[in-house]
């Protein structure tokens, strides 16, 4: 597995800002949208592309194109809804599918109640975008879906990472990787340590709510 964590003074800036309980959910927002689009210059370094030729107003120039099949964008429902417009700016000829996927609170276990994906993923290049990768139990389904449906190429981007969820995708993914797929992790920070309730520290909170606000 491939693991690329970021250090750029963009992006620590970014993320500091984005730290601050202070900030207001607008420009939470706002920095989540231009921290992905940092991002994921770094995700898509891979990405395929086919040979073309086009004709400048000078000459003949052997260029690229994004490849077919087109990669596929899957935000993890709903903090990753915040990520997909930064992402697409860059992919804009990428297809979206949607994966909700929530924790239970008190076991920690992630449980999946909404599924929007191709039924054959055979062939495509798939990034999952989700703000933080913390236990790691909504990575590891979430890879679990898209292997399932025929990918063999997946990255992920978070903005945020906790040591024990990062070892705890490595391993998970090691059988897949044995049999020849893919797997790349992109991150914003690699934070300390989760606490006893599994949140990232410092990390930044829910990020979800910190988007959204919290839905009564």
């Amino acid at each position: 597995m491939r693991v690329h964590i970021t250090d750029h003074p963009l992006i620590t800036h970014k993320l500091t800002v984005l730290r601050d309980k202070n900030t207001p959910s607008p420009v939470f927002r706002q920095l989540v949208e231009e921290l992905v689009t940092l991002l994921a210059y770094e995700a898509t370094r891979d990405v395929r592309v086919d040979k073309v030729v086009v004709e400048t107003p000078v000459a003949p120039y052997n260029g690229v194109k994004l490849a077919r099949p087109r990669p596929i964008i899957i935000p993890v429902l709903r903090a990753g809804l915040g990520m997909l417009e930064g992402i697409v700016k860059l992919l804009p000829t990428a297809e979206v599918g949607f994966l909700g996927i929530k924790r239970n609170e008190e076991t920690l276990e992630p449980y999946t109640y909404a599924n929007r994906l191709p039924d054959d993923l055979t062939g495509r290049q798939v990034f999952i975008i989700d703000p933080m990768l913390a236990t790691g139990g909504t990575l590891m389904d979430s890879i679990d879906y898209v292997f399932e449906r025929g990918a063999t190429d997946v990255t992920c981007v978070c903005l945020l990472g906790a040591p024990e969820g990062l070892a705890a995708v490595e391993t998970h993914v090691a059988k897949y990787i044995a049999e020849g797929h893919a797997v790349n992790v992109v991150l914003g920070a690699l934070d300390e340590k989760l606490n006893e309730k599994g949140y990232i520290v410092p990390g930044l909170g829910d990020a979800g709510d910190r988007l959204y606000g919290v839905a009564q």
